[in-house]
């Protein structure tokens, strides 16, 4: 008997040591311009060359407040639903003519009483009808390892299994497509990577005021 708990401690002792490799890691990046300046607003994108079945995506929302859309860019899985609440007094007509997505939301206020199923990959430019500045973007992505990068240009993915993975980064002011990039996770890495955009301001609502 002293035999065999000896040996179940021993066995205790190998599976602990194993156990990190089998846990999910973390993954840190940070993007930056060509100048190296944080980039705030960059899509990554971990696509499993295995494959696996899309889980249904998490409820999101692109919220009209101060004749804007916020966030300026969102980043969504493949068959999520995604909300338009319109929380300014004035009505909007929001609209895409993207390949992704084609779709009108027209004059309304409030919540919409659906909401927008994005069931294709690609990029989806946001639009108003009614005021022309007001611009945002959705990513949907094949993978639900998908992070916006703040304004540091930092991002993280909290679970991501070990093994190969491609990665795909976006901007909706890159000068050109960025190539995948093959990554291999074998534990908790912090990475960065550079993008030559073109240098924007954002969309900003006008001033209102005597005058305007």
């Amino acid at each position: 008997m002293t035999q065999f708990y000896a040996l179940l401690f021993s066995l205790l002792i190998i599976l602990c040591g194993l156990s990190p490799r089998l846990a999910a890691d973390t993954l840190n990046i940070k993007l930056v311009t060509q100048h190296n300046q944080p980039l705030a607003d960059a899509v990554v994108e971990l696509v499993s060359p295995a494959g696996t079945a899309l889980p249904a995506g998490e409820p999101a929302s692109v919220t009209q407040q101060g004749l804007m859309f916020h966030p300026f860019v969102s980043a969504v899985v493949r068959g999520s639903a995604v909300d338009f609440p319109n929380l300014d007094k004035t009505r909007h007509h929001v609209y895409s003519f993207s390949p992704a997505k084609t779709f009108e939301i027209e004059l309304y206020s409030g919540k919409p009483e659906q909401p927008v199923i994005f069931d294709k990959a690609g990029i989806v430019a946001l639009g108003c009808n009614i005021h022309d500045y007001m611009q945002a973007y959705i990513y949907v992505g094949d993978s639900p390892l998908l992070a916006v990068s703040n304004s540091q240009g930092e991002l993280s993915f909290s679970a991501v299994a070990p093994g190969d993975y491609q990665l795909r980064l976006w901007h909706p002011w890159q000068l050109a497509p960025a190539a995948e990039q093959h990554l291999t996770l074998s534990g908790s890495q912090q990475l960065q990577f550079t993008l030559a955009i073109e240098h924007k301001t954002k969309p900003a609502a006008p001033k209102r005021g005597f005058g305007q």
